[in-house]
């Protein structure tokens, strides 16, 4: 008897270029085929100048996706086939689900590598699975959002106070404040009622409750260079803030993102790190989870509990 395919994994993130010559192919993607201007080309290239040339999220990408294929091979060995797909960068999205076909996988379960689900964020890479994947007689399941799991809850909580820890002068500092963040989307987007704004202040009360924070907020960050109003208040906008409220001290933790990049690294650890020199503020942010095992081990058990039936 001819043993079925494994189930395909597909695991996506946004995408980076891979050397400092993609960047405007990259970002003309990101525009959805619109040429950055020079000065737009100017300014990232110079962001990812800032952090060594490249951004450091293809690297970690790959690390997530051979932690959950290792999850998932303990849980259930030879059952489960992971691959990755980017929105932004190669591989795609589609290039990867023709890959699975190729492989003769007709069942994939799709799911980004971000907690927090909106129809313009998440949402986008789950349809694109899914009109990529229909053609070729593929089956697909979908992890949408998981902003409240307890294993991402109790790692955010973990590097929230290692985090307080390091810039507390008393324990449990009264003059520090949390920032949960995540990235900034257009307002029309959650007008629409898809609650990705909902989630992110879940996330953080759970994080909230589990460390005892005594102050906190919810903020944005990163948001794109358009006209139309996006999500705030913007992270940048709140540390100017907190001086006069009485704050000495801020720990940032970036809770939409789960791997090291740009938006991390350029974006908080230099430009809000730099306000925060500025402002006399003590400055922290929370480790990235990155190819944590408990992480990988979590998406593991949510990929598994998504498998859909073949067609």
């Amino acid at each position: 008897m001819t043993r079925p395919a494994a189930v395909g994994v597909l695991l996506m993130a946004y995408g980076t270029p891979a050397r400092p010559e993609d960047v405007e192919a990259f970002y003309t993607d990101v525009r959805r085929g619109r040429p950055p201007s020079a000065e737009q080309l100017a300014d990232l290239q110079r962001r990812y100048d800032a952090v060594g040339g490249i951004s450091q999220l293809a690297a970690r990408t790959k690390e997530q996706v051979a932690g959950v294929q290792a999850a998932l091979d303990a849980m259930a060995p030879g059952e489960y086939t992971c691959r990755y797909g980017a929105k932004h960068a190669a591989p795609s999205i589609e290039n990867a689900v023709a890959a699975m076909a190729e492989d003769g996988i007709d069942r994939l379960v799709a799911l980004v590598l971000a907690p927090h689900y909106s129809a313009g964020s998440v949402g986008e890479y789950l349809a694109r699975v899914e009109r990529a994947a229909a053609p070729l007689g593929i089956s697909t399941g979908a992890v949408k959002g998981w902003h409240d799991h307890p294993v991402l809850i109790e790692l955010l909580a973990e590097r929230v106070e290692a985090a307080f820890a390091a810039l507390a002068t008393t324990p449990g500092d009264p003059l520090i404040e949390l920032l949960v963040t995540a990235h900034s989307l257009p307002i029309r987007i959650v007008e629409g009622g898809d609650g990705y704004d909902l989630a992110l202040q879940e996330t953080a009360a759970l994080v909230a409750n589990a460390t005892g924070a005594a102050k906190w907020r919810v903020c944005w960050q990163s948001a794109g260079r358009t006209p139309e109003p996006w999500l705030g208040p913007d992270v940048l906008d709140v540390l100017r803030l907190l001086p006069a409220e009485g704050r000495t001290g801020v720990v940032v933790c970036p809770a939409g993102f789960t791997s090291d990049h740009l938006e991390v690294s350029y974006d908080l650890d230099i430009e809000a790190a730099q306000i925060a020199r500025e402002l006399g503020l003590r400055f922290g942010r929370t480790a990235s989870l990155n190819a944590d095992e408990r992480l990988c081990a979590a998406l593991a058990g949510l990929v598994t509990a998504a498998v859909p039936e073949r067609r």
